[in-house]
């Protein structure tokens, strides 16, 4: 079970994989943040694409970028996943929308969609899968 898996690295002294959610509706962005803290993950959120950028120079740690594509203050979760793709490379990111449906030739290199609603099981699937070393 993945949150056993996160749960028993902590426990031997590995670092939990860190992810930062970046969704503008506060009760979705607490679920999914809540289902990844309680599978293990150390978790960061951002409402809107500036605060992820903020967040991303502070803490080098962060592995996945989980994000919304329709959010606030004119950078979508296209562009700001293209904007980490170019300035962090080794992120992985996962984009969601439950507005519209997502071309992959449209995400950047080794990013995924998940159209809303997800089942939060399978984005913390699809976290594994993509840190797997």
């Amino acid at each position: 079970m993945p949150g056993n898996q996160q749960k028993n690295a902590r426990v031997m002294g590995n670092p939990r994989i860190a992810v930062l959610v970046v969704e503008d509706e506060a009760v979705i962005r607490t679920s999914i943040v809540e289902e990844l803290e309680d599978a293990g993950f150390e978790v960061f959120e951002a409402s809107n694409a500036a605060q992820a950028i903020e967040i991303l120079i502070a803490n080098s740690r962060i592995e996945v970028m989980f994000t919304d594509v329709d959010m606030p203050g004119g950078v979508d979760g296209l562009k700001l996943a293209a904007s980490v793709r170019d300035r962090w490379p080794p992120i992985k990111i996962i984009v969601t929308s439950g507005h519209r449906s997502i071309d992959v030739d449209a995400l950047p290199v080794e990013a995924r969609f998940m159209a809303k609603p997800y089942d939060p099981n399978a984005v913390i699937r699809s976290i594994g899968e993509m840190t797997l070393n």
